[in-house]
């Protein structure tokens, strides 16, 4: 199960944002994934430097080529924009909390006041695609959005996000034990 705070870090978590238009939403989410490609590069031997604006605008440009294929709306006010870059070791999440909705050309038709950006490495994305089906289905949970939506702090935010992945870690432990249960109540019946 991929969990939002393995993508996510406190870092990269804005609260109360003020931004007027998906552009901006993109350049700020770019910002801070470079930022944090840069930090990663840093712990790699032999590594080239990243340029931070060619980064940026490399970022800007993955969210924007898939958001030609499709908006990244997720309905109620969510979206989830996603990229894929040529660099980095592992996927970088980044989440927004708008101060105010912006127009976002969602199908719901509503504005959007909540972003979960994802990008990732190529090489990543396979295991990425599998996974995030599952990962966007928990990010949709009204309960969840509610307490997105009300958070006054980015650390808050960060613990509802927390809280989201040990509660999702328990209903799969369940899950797990019911079918366990299952397959030897079958066996016992044969």
């Amino acid at each position: 199960m991929l969990k939002f705070t393995e993508l996510l870090s406190p870092e990269n978590i804005r609260q109360g944002l003020v931004c007027t238009s998906k552009k901006r939403a993109f350049e700020i989410i770019s910002c801070l994934v470079a930022k944090q490609l840069s930090e990663q590069n840093k712990d790699v031997e032999n590594a080239e430097d990243i340029d931070l604006q060619d980064t940026e605008t490399l970022c800007v440009d993955c969210l924007f080529s898939r958001e030609k294929l499709g908006n990244s709306s997720l309905g109620n006010g969510l979206a989830m924009p996603k990229g894929r870059l040529p660099l980095g070791n592992k996927p970088i999440a980044v989440f927004l909390q708008l101060n105010a909705p912006l127009e976002y050309d969602a199908p719901d038709h509503r504005e959007v006041d909540l972003v979960f950006a994802l990008l990732a490495p190529t090489e990543h994305c396979s295991n990425l695609v599998q996974e995030l089906p599952d990962l966007v289905e928990r990010l949709k949970d009204k309960s969840l959005v509610k307490q997105l939506r009300n958070a006054q702090s980015a650390e808050e935010i960060w613990q509802i996000f927390q809280f989201a992945d040990t509660h999702a870690e328990h209903e799969l432990a369940e899950l797990q034990m019911a079918e366990q249960q299952n397959v030897a109540e079958q066996k016992e019946e044969e």
